[in-house]
């Protein structure tokens, strides 16, 4: 690999995983390298303007710890995240479409029984959630595993107080024997991405806003099923046509309605995709 040059170098770098033994990983490292290669001639990359790029990835990692995934905001704000999802889960007319997972996701939030208060002391409005999760013949799936979080009215998750040693609008609860679940928590609110940290520097460079519309995360798993990941949007939110994740779909926005006490209702059926689908 003497006298490389720039009309040569990409063959010899697609040669030297001649003896990858992983398929996959061979098929996935060749076209990385052809299409990486491909942009640098295409932009006619810097020396300067590579180092900035190294300079930012760096900035992403220093910044990224278990309170916080800035790749995960990079993958979301470039739409990769959202492609990735629509190419790996187009399911069948009638199941609920997924969405982007997001980077304030917690293993191991606390469990609550039907009908408990998840936000645990979160500021926000009360708001009543309810619904059923049904397979695509309109039967229940009894049991389901519900994870659910949100933001609370200042439009901070949990794991953005500094302090907090308590988990707060987010937990997990299973469905009954008729698919139904219910449990309170807070209305959602709008709120901006942390943009504080290298992808809010992009942000502001590329003349785009941080915010994203009010929703409420939700991941149903079920033996059989695919696992969802989604959210459910709340009509009438700022950003619902500017989400800085493009993340929304408009089968995802419900209304949340007010009640006569001050509070909220938000009813929503999840259809999960049988696992056979696949």
């Amino acid at each position: 690999m003497r006298n490389l040059n720039q009309d040569n170098i990409t063959q010899a770098v697609i040669a030297s995983f001649g003896d990858t033994r992983d398929p996959r990983l061979k098929e996935i490292m060749i076209s990385l390298v052809q299409h990486l290669h491909a942009f640098a001639r295409e932009v006619k990359l810097t020396e300067a303007e590579w180092f900035a790029g190294i300079e930012f990835l760096t900035r992403c990692g220093h910044i990224t710890d278990e309170r916080r995934q800035e790749f995960i905001l990079l993958s979301d704000v470039l739409g990769l995240s959202m492609l990735t999802v629509a190419m790996n889960q187009d399911k069948p007319h009638g199941c609920t479409e997924a969405t982007v997972f997001g980077p304030f996701h917690v293993k191991n939030a606390p469990h609550y029984e039907l009908g408990a208060d998840i936000s645990n002391g979160a500021k926000g409005t009360p708001c009543l959630v309810r619904g059923r999760v049904l397979d695509t013949r309109g039967q229940p799936v009894a049991g389901a595993h519900l994870d659910v979080w949100q933001s609370d009215e200042d439009g901070l998750y949990d794991v953005q107080h500094e302090g907090l040693t308590q988990a707060q609008a987010r937990g997990t609860l299973n469905a009954d024997a008729q698919g139904r679940y219910h449990f309170r928590s807070i209305v959602a609110v709008p709120y901006a991405i942390p943009h504080d940290g290298p992808v809010g520097a992009l942000l502001e460079a590329t003349g785009r806003h941080p915010w994203r519309p009010a929703h409420l995360h939700f991941k149903i798993d079920a033996p059989g099923y695919q696992s969802l990941i989604t959210h459910v949007f709340r009509d009438q939110s700022d950003y619902l046509d500017s989400d800085a994740v493009f993340g929304v779909r408009q089968s995802l926005v419900c209304d949340w309605v007010p009640q006569p006490d001050g509070s909220y209702l938000l009813e929503y059926d999840f259809v999960l995709n049988p696992a056979s689908a696949q």
